[in-house]
């Protein structure tokens, strides 16, 4: 039974996103959003409380939009807890607000945590939005407030890697 209902609601899930995956939300609506996913195969595991999707995985919360090889998802009491996206390059969109540059991304595996609205990028991250774009092997983004960080955590070890910042003027008019 509980099955079931699982595969019922990621059917419900699936229904939303055709009908509204097109429409994009603004930045403050995303957390209240539901995370919808979609991929050629899924599996939950009640007993580890793991879900994973694997194939040409896609999961949208309100603008934000990730593409990747493999999705595992971490439940706690019921709750998404912690996503994490792996692939080739798995890459991530978001509007931030209406009428704003998309803030866009990739990196080899990622981790959203819903309820803190943070998303980490490991190995070979990059962000970009507009002409400006950070790339690191570590990116922590706040999606809510569209602030970025980069290095890591422990930058006073002799081999911790450099942040690469690019900034392009604008174009005279």
């Amino acid at each position: 039974m509980k099955k079931n209902k699982k595969c019922l609601i990621l059917c419900i899930y699936s229904l939303f996103l055709l009908l509204y995956g097109s429409h994009p939300f603004a930045l403050e609506s995303d957390a209240e959003q539901p995370i919808v996913i979609d991929s050629d195969t899924a599996t939950y595991d009640d007993a580890t409380q793991l879900s994973t999707y694997t194939g040409n995985v896609i999961s949208v919360q309100g603008s934000i939009r990730v593409n990747s090889d493999k999705l595992v998802v971490h439940f706690k009491d019921g709750e998404a807890e912690k996503l994490v996206f792996t692939g080739k390059m798995a890459k991530f969109k978001q509007t931030p607000s209406e009428g704003a540059e998309d803030i866009t991304g990739e990196a080899f595996t990622g981790e959203f945590y819903p309820k803190r609205n943070l998303l980490v990028l490991i190995n070979n991250a990059t962000v970009w939005q507009g002409s400006g774009a950070y790339s690191s092997d570590y990116i922590e983004y706040d999606i809510k407030t569209s602030l970025v960080k980069a290095g890591e955590k422990a930058s006073d070890s002799k081999d911790s890697k450099r942040v690469h910042v690019i900034i392009k003027p604008k174009a005279k008019q």
